[in-house]
Parts: structure tokens; sequence; C-alpha cells
């Protein structure tokens, strides 16, 4: 049974989505402000949590990056703050889908399911071989702990960052089109815009290459999308 932690302050809507959820099978958890939901997240360990970025002790883009920095648990934002810069924004700090108020809250709902069935599929997914020439590259993606080594050191990395890489490590030298890296983090279900590949890039390579600005592992393929090298 999967346990979703909630943290938004408007008691209305906590309700309606805390009922839902709760007849669609979840198990939910709910805090009213930034600290409660810190204490919940510590104590129960969600499979995913729902946040809500106006809170009246924090601002919840803010509390997403502390989350991010200690867990790759999926995390859907929930805003009425609707413009692009308020998603861009949210996506770099480590969310990994956002919605807009109103919803409907069967797209809610549909959401965390292709969130968690994409989590529960990589953890189950299988693992590559790891021969001595793979032991040798700079990069190298562990499946089975969803974790990426740069040099063999760890990097820490959102569930969406994750993913990408992991299409990108499974398939080097392929180039995926920016609806293909879409379809492949989000699914059918999510209606994100492409712009949030371009972050999701952008952040990666900050993360792995010596120098972002001229990329040596993900390559921009002009008119067309990206690419891996090893």
């Amino acid at each position: 049974m999967s346990t979703v932690l909630l943290i938004e302050d408007d008691q209305s809507i906590a309700d309606m989505i805390s009922i839902y959820l709760s007849e669609e099978g979840y198990v939910v958890y709910s805090a009213a402000d930034g600290k409660q939901g810190l204490r919940l997240f510590e104590k129960q360990g969600p499979h995913v949590v729902i946040l809500d970025i106006m809170l009246p002790d924090t601002n919840g883009v803010d509390l997403c990056r502390q989350l991010r920095a200690v867990s790759v648990v999926p995390i859907l934002i929930i805003s009425a703050k609707s413009e692009v810069s308020e998603r861009v924004k949210a996506l770099m700090l480590g969310a990994d889908d956002f919605l807009c108020k109103p919803f409907s809250i069967r797209e809610l709902a549909a959401r965390i399911q292709a969130l968690l069935r994409r989590s529960t599929k990589s953890k189950v997914g299988s693992v590559p071989n790891t021969d001595s020439k793979e032991q040798h590259r700079s990069i190298v993606v562990d499946m089975d702990k969803r974790c990426v080594y740069l040099h063999r050191v760890p990097i820490e990395t959102t569930y969406s960052e994750f993913e990408m890489m992991k299409y990108f490590w499974l398939h080097p030298g392929k180039v995926f089109s920016r609806d293909e890296l879409l379809s492949k983090i989000r699914g059918i279900d999510s209606l994100v815009t492409e712009r949030s590949v371009d972050v999701h890039i952008t952040n990666l390579r900050k993360k792995i290459e010596q120098d972002p600005k001229e990329p040596k592992h993900i390559q921009t393929v002009r008119g067309v999308g990206y690419k891996f090298e090893h």
C-alpha cells in the first residue's frame, strides 16, 4: 500500500485530496505547514510527496529543495501560481511534476499513480553488466541503487534526472527528441511542456560535465534533441 505525504495549509483542499486518495487505496498523511511536513516525512518515509508552494511558515519550493537534498522520493508541486517561471524554478530545485490550481482531483491521482509506477519499475529494473570497461568510465549508472556515479563518487539526482540518465545510459549514442524524453520521464498522464526537459538537461550537465557550457557527455543535436556519449 503506497503512502502519500500531503503538505497543504488549505484545509478544504487537504480534506478533498485526503478523502479521494484514501478511497483510492492510499495511506495519506497530512501536514498544514512545512515544519509538520518535515516531521511526518522523517517519521513516515512516504512513497510520494504532494507539496503546496504557499505555506504559512515557509516557501514550498525551499521545502522541496530540503526534501530533495535527503531523498529521491517523487515530489508533486501544487500551486495557484501558474507562471512558467514558477514551474521552471520548482523543477530546477528538485520537483518531479507541477500541477496548477484549480485542478481535477482525478488528474492529481493519475499523476501520482504515474510517478509511483515509474518509481517501482525503476527499483525492480534489470541492472546492466558491469565489466572492466564500464568500471573505468567516468560516469556509471547503477539501476539497482538508483544512483549516478561520477568518477566513482555518487552524485545527487532528482527522480526525473535519474530517469533521464537511465535512458541515456542504456542507449549511448541514440538521439532522443524532447518529446521522447518527456514521455519516458512523465508518461502520458502529465501535461508539462518540453521546457522541463531542457531544465533537467541543464541540471544534469551542471552535475556531470567538467564544463557544462561545452558538454562532452550530454550533447545537443540541433533541431532534434539530445544524445549521451560515454
